[in-house]
């Protein structure tokens, strides 16, 4: 039988490999030692760590080990460069960009090798997928550069950048993150991962021939305590993040006060659903590409397989077929599909997770065949018999391993897949359009495949919910991560006092003295006036220290009691916008009815005149209750047959902790853009004049809200903001008080990486009109891109 006959009758591939020879010669002419680049030019080295090929185990390169020292000079050098950077014309940034652009579709090849030799993943994916994508982003963001002005007015950069990025996409990654930085006239510092340093040096070398002006990119190498130092560093203005959650965390409590800018783009358990009525074999396709693409070291893997009951047993089979034909071997072989992991201590992690998983139950499958001796490689896994307990199920595992689990009715899957603490990815396969729309929505991720997997486009945002973090990264909202109000930068800090200085009121030495008549007002929870579960109230003082008034004394179970009530309410996020626009109108139409007694309230608690104050809150409940309905998504065109539709979707449970000064401004200036884009809300209103909000609830009342949307909880507004910072049913906090206040809740927030606006002690006035835009609705608001295909 001829070669050629057993070809077709094995359909076998040989092998096709990539000559490393361009990469070798880029490193000899480096002496294979690098220092950092830092001010446009080359560091000598210092104390090194070696970089070596995870396929075979050979040295490739000594890497610096980035001091305390060459943090501070990498950010000087981004500091001296910033006011000529960002002076720029948009067009100019927008040139250097393009440059930067061509030059690595020119030299994609070297890029691509370099990339597979130090990471581990196949040539293919670095040559088809990574190294493109990398160009279009910074063709993408030098159009963005161009156009910033009209697009993004009256905003300006955030200053120096921090950038930390992961070892699975080293070259990808720092795309990400450097073109919409200096898009927007930022200077960056970046720290690559110690695994793979070697592009973004490579990147350094590319910045360097371009022309790019000396300290705009600094690229500092090292370990976890260089990271540790640019995170901590006082003259970083934001820090943008990709990697574990746990890190995550960590950098989110360190940078708690600061005042920096923060994008964290972290883990993720995705699902990868398949319906009975799906195109199977494309979905085992897909499948492929959503779990065994780069060894399954991708945040977003489809990881958790979930299939309709009815064709379990036929999918299975089918996966565990393709699972055969998968070839495992030298990623430098261009007919390899799964390569070499990382590093050795990654291979160990997995292996111990997978005795834990199979210690609780779980079967593991594995096919036939051996990898190679040398390097750092293992079979692909497919996991079934587990339950969502199971460690296999609930821990990220970031390496090639399936977990299979099934369900009978959509409502099933939609409970499995978000039956996690993550939030970044999921996909969805059924041929009925219709199921895959209702569906998608449903899942609580930042984005969802319909009909595929792993698509990515500088065009369209990526960033995911809950603990795999926030912000985004890509298309508008991406670029607007870096960037900030222009009024932010003048902020001076707030008065503490601003309604004068209060008394204690004369001779209240007796809880039993108070005024004759009983004015307590109750709190509003889940509809209805509650007693505080403290049993104890808290006086209201007139500015000459006579009591007024009582309120309920909050306390931790009163919070719990108010986050159940708003949890409960989730289908106001479901309700049409101009359903929650007609409730904001009569809100906004029944308490003008009563413009003149919550006047005399806020005079009398505060000793000023409040008609302006309720004039001002009435008009913004009009104003935002003309955005329910039009602060709304877009559609993406990204460069193939799909669009993405970028929809607008509300945090969910928003607590929210009011200013002490304005007391009714103050809480609905706040309250409104949260409700208007269908958040619920558990309000603490301001603790020295919180009878306005209490009256308030009347209004609440009779104005149609549906019961739970807004929970008053009464009380000392810091001491509530950290059970609501602490709380993981809380999925965001708005926080006006004290800069010690304000990092505390950041710090606080870090269980469950729920997202915080917080005042910082500065002076931001809210009855400015700035804050009837879209300002807080941004805030209120995060972004789910749904990518669905088109076409035969």
């Amino acid at each position: 039988m001829n070669k050629i006959a057993q070809i077709f009758d094995t359909l076998d591939y040989g092998p096709a490999p990539e000559s490393a020879e361009q990469a070798n010669s880029w490193l000899d002419s480096k002496n294979r030692k690098f220092g950092h680049f830092i001010d446009g030019a080359w560091t000598a080295p210092g104390k090194t760590f070696a970089s070596t090929n995870p396929a075979n185990g050979t040295h490739l390169a000594d890497i610096s080990n980035g001091t305390t020292a060459d943090v501070d000079a990498a950010v000087a050098a981004a500091r001296a460069a910033f006011p000529a950077w960002s002076a720029l014309p948009g067009y100019q940034r927008g040139r250097y960009l393009y440059a930067i652009a061509r030059m690595i579709q020119k030299h994609a090849r070297l890029f691509a090798v370099l990339e597979t030799i130090d990471n581990g993943k196949p040539i293919r994916e670095s040559r088809d997928a990574d190294i493109p994508l990398v160009a279009r982003h910074f063709y993408h963001h030098a159009g963005w550069a161009t156009h910033l002005a009209s697009q993004f007015p009256d905003h300006v950069p955030y200053g120096v950048c921090g950038q930390i990025i992961p070892w699975n996409f080293p070259l990808l990654m720092l795309a990400w993150k450097i073109a919409p930085a200096l898009a927007a006239g930022n200077t960056v510092v970046l720290k690559p991962a110690e695994f793979t340093s070697l592009t973004a040096l490579l990147f350094a070398d590319i910045c360097d021939r371009v022309g790019l002006p000396k300290g705009v990119v600094n690229i500092v190498t090292g370990e976890g305590d260089t990271g540790a130092a640019l995170v901590n560093h006082p003259d970083v203005d934001k820090i943008a993040f990709t990697g574990s959650t746990e890190v995550g965390k960590i950098i989110r409590a360190a940078t708690a006060g600061s005042g920096k800018g923060l994008s964290l783009e972290l883990g993720g358990k995705s699902p990868y659903i398949v319906f009975e009525d799906a195109d199977l074999d494309s979905a085992v396709e897909g499948l492929v590409e959503a779990i065994w693409f780069n060894q399954g070291q991708v945040c977003c893997a489809g990881s958790r397989l979930l299939v309709q009951e009815s064709i379990e047993e036929r999918f299975i089979a089918k996966v565990r077929t393709r699972m055969a034909n998968l070839r495992v071997g030298d990623p430098l072989d261009k007919s390899v599909d799964i390569g070499a992991m990382v590093a050795p201590v990654q291979v160990e992690r997995i292996r111990d997770l997978m005795k834990r998983g199979v210690a609780e139950g779980a079967h593991v499958y594995e096919p036939d065949g051996e990898v190679p001796a040398q390097g750092c490689f293992l079979k692909p896994a497919l996991v079934t018999n587990v339950s969502p307990a199971n460690s296999l199920v609930a821990e990220e595992i970031f390496g090639p391993i399936l977990v299979a689990m099934s369900f009978r009715t959509p409502e099933e899957a939609v409970q499995l897949a978000n039956n996690t603490r993550y939030g970044l990815a999921a996909t969805v396969w059924s041929e009925n359009i219709n199921l895959a729309l209702d569906i998608a929505p449903k899942l609580k991720a930042g984005v969802i495949w319909i009909n595929g997997t792993n698509q990515f486009d500088a065009a369209v945002g990526f960033g995911g919910y809950k603990e795999s973090g926030f912000g985004r990264e890509g298309g508008r909202e991406g670029m607007g991560a870096y960037l900030k109000p222009k009024w932010e930068k003048h902020l001076q800090p707030g008065v503490v006092r601003p309604h004068g200085e209060l008394v204690e009121p004369r001779g209240r030495a007796n809880p039993l003295d108070a005024v004759p008549l009983d004015q307590t007002a109750k709190m509003y929870i889940g509809g209805k006036q509650a007693r505080p579960d403290s049993g104890y109230n808290r006086p209201v003082l007139a500015p000459d220290g006579t009591s007024i008034g009582e309120v309920g004394d909050g306390n931790r179970k009163d919070i719990r009691n108010a986050v159940e009530a708003a949890r409960a309410a989730s289908g106001w996020a479901t309700t049409a916008a101009h359903s929650r626009a007609q409730i904001l109108y009569f809100l906004a139409e029944n308490l003008d009815y009563r413009r003149a007694e919550f006047a005399a309230r806020i005079e009398a608690q505060t000793g000023e005149d409040g008609t302006a104050e309720v004039e001002a809150s009435i008009e913004r409940l009009f104003a935002f209750a003309g955005w329910a309905d039009k602060y709304d998504g877009a559609v993406h065109n990204p460069p193939m047959r799909a669009v993405a539709a970028a929809m607008i979707e509300p945090l969910g449970v928003l607590g929210i902790v009011a200013p002490e000064r304005q007391p009714l401004l103050g809480s609905i200036a706040l309250l409104a853009p949260a409700i208007a884009m269908g958040n619920t809300v558990v309000l603490v209103p301001s603790a020295r004049a919180p009878l306005s909000i209490t009256d308030f609830y009347q209004v609440l009342e009779t104005s149609d809200m549906p019961f739970g949307v807004v929970n008053i909880v009464t009380g000392e507004g810091v001491a509530l903001a950290k059970t609501l910072a602490e709380h993981d049913g809380v999925d965001g906090l708005w926080f006006m008080g004290s800069a010690e206040g304000s990092a505390m809740v950041e710090k606080s927030s870090t269980g469950n990486l729920k997202q915080t606006w917080t005042s910082r002690g500065l002076d931001y006035d809210l009855a400015d009109p700035c804050f009837a835009g879209d300002y807080f609705l941004g805030k209120a608001t995060q972004v789910k891109n749904v990518w669905i295909p088109y076409g035969a």
